[in-house]
């Protein structure tokens, strides 16, 4: 489907905002990982941020491709993503918890460090 070069111009500029902003949330998500203290804080920006950051280059790339077969397939692989990712962490923080790792704090900083 051919738009009207005005509207294909706002589709391009929308896209490349959506898939730069994706990519931005991505690195954020990757900072927070190096920098957070404790596995359940960096398993909470993994999960926030990947989620994130990945539907909106999906959805960057959803405007790219239009209404076809490819646009469909990014959908549901957006959708798919969407859905699964908050599933996963969770499923990882759970096991995590029930394997006896235990979420940092300012008391248990303190008993780790010698006087």
């Amino acid at each position: 489907m051919e738009f009207p070069q005005d509207i294909s111009d706002i589709l391009n500029i929308a896209s490349w905002v959506l898939i730069l902003a994706g990519g931005a949330f991505m690195i954020i998500g990757a900072i927070g990982m190096l920098r957070l203290p404790d596995f359940f804080s960096r398993i909470h920006a993994a999960g926030v941020v990947d989620t994130l950051g990945v539907d909106l280059m999906l959805l960057g790339l959803l405007l790219q491709a239009g209404l076809t077969l490819v646009g469909l397939k990014l959908a549901l692989i957006g959708l798919f993503i969407f859905f699964t990712s908050p599933t996963a962490t969770h499923a990882v923080a759970n096991a995590a918890w029930i394997a006896g790792h235990r979420p940092w704090t300012k008391e248990t900083n303190k008993e780790e460090q010698p006087s």
